[in-house]
């Protein structure tokens, strides 16, 4: 599959979509709280995306059966919303996607529901830190491979452990484009980085070894030693004059 370089009028589409996105996680953040249900949190995010015009990317995606997804602790991503309340300490991931007008953007952040843990609260730090060293690289003439070393190197650093076998990937035209943009990799390797392209940046990590599993439901992952996992994603436009988040406020 080719990678889509985008006009200035998709990054036009993709920006707004990645606002809606925006305001989806900023109200969805402001509500989480122990006791809200992650099925609470969908129905929110829900109404926010039909008040702004747009739509979940996530929903009947592969069959997926909700409008965003909900992790929980030892949950890395792709969670289902339902029925699980939320508990005080919890670490919870919040994936939003959105589509307008045909364009998709796609972000996520971690969150510690009420008074968290010290190890929590470090991996949503270092996910947060791990992407923002990701997207420095994210420059025309670097290479996917800057990116991933990048946010492997901050992960390590920090004695965590990269979330195996899951990636970040391009994003715009459809909720997964190529190229795949892995957590870890050699500088100076994997494609070339040109102007046009857009990508979800998303470093994955845990507080154990970075193996995972698939539970019954055919989409959550979670740790296979039961451990802390974080994430955190957002929508980056590569450009001549320097990245761009176009999933902030």
């Amino acid at each position: 599959m080719p990678i889509v370089l985008k006009s200035l009028r998709e990054i036009d589409a993709m920006r707004h979509a990645g606002q809606i996105v925006a305001l989806v996680l900023e109200e969805l953040r402001e509500n989480v709280r122990p006791g809200v249900t992650t099925g609470d949190l969908d129905r929110l995010a829900a109404a926010v995306m039909a008040r702004e015009g747009g739509r979940s990317a996530f929903l009947g995606y592969r069959g997926f059966p909700a409008h965003i997804c909900t992790s929980v602790n030892e949950q890395v991503l792709h969670g289902i919303p339902g029925r699980r309340v939320l508990r005080d300490g919890d670490l919870l991931k919040l994936d939003v996607g959105v589509e307008w007008h045909g364009l998709c953007a796609d972000a996520a952040i971690s969150v510690v529901v009420g008074r968290g843990n010290r190890v929590a609260e470090q991996l949503v730090a270092v996910a947060e830190e791990a992407f923002w060293a990701g997207f420095a690289q994210a420059r025309p003439g670097k290479h996917v491979g800057d990116i991933s070393a990048a946010i492997a190197a901050v992960i390590r650093r920090a004695g965590f452990a990269v979330i195996e076998g899951y990636a970040g990937h391009g994003v715009g035209r459809a909720l997964h484009e190529e190229p795949s943009v892995p957590n870890d990799g050699q500088p100076g390797e994997g494609v070339l980085l040109r102007s046009g392209m857009t990508l979800a940046i998303e470093p994955m990590l845990a507080a154990g070894s970075g193996k995972t599993r698939v539970l019954r439901d055919g989409w959550t992952v979670v740790t296979l030693d039961g451990r802390l996992a974080a994430h955190f994603e957002h929508t980056v436009w590569v450009r001549d004059d320097g990245p761009m988040v176009l999933t902030q406020p």
